[in-house]
């Protein structure tokens, strides 16, 4: 009877393992992709999604704010968030800066320009 139990007792924490393992197998594959890519392209990603919708709107006050906040957050955040990763999509910490102003040149003219 004993050992009936440590067996019954070894199966369920076998199969505990297994599920503990499927729930954290989607997290590291998430994880792993995610290593490869920085704030900054995070945020290029946003900035493009983001006048994408707004394109839909056809509202160039809100696009301008939008690239202006957006602008701004580049300019703003520490060099080492922006460190290029593997997979980065520019090559150098100051060239996200350099869109970060050139967003925040851009952004005003497009605000002044819209009617709505």
């Amino acid at each position: 009877m004993a050992v009936a139990a440590s067996v019954e007792r070894k199966f369920k924490d076998c199969q505990t393992a297994k599920i503990r393992t499927r729930m954290f197998t989607p997290l590291q594959v998430i994880d792993s992709f995610l290593l490869n890519y920085n704030v900054g392209d995070v945020l290029l990603l946003v900035t493009v999604l983001g006048a994408v919708g707004i394109f839909l709107q056809r509202s160039n006050k809100i696009l301008g704010l939008h690239l202006l906040s957006l602008g701004l957050l580049f300019l703003v955040l520490p060099g080492g968030m922006l460190e290029p990763a593997a997979g980065s999509l520019l090559p150098s910490q100051l060239m996200y800066k350099f869109v970060g102003l050139a967003l925040l040149v851009v952004a005003p003219v497009i605000y002044a320009v819209g009617r709505r």
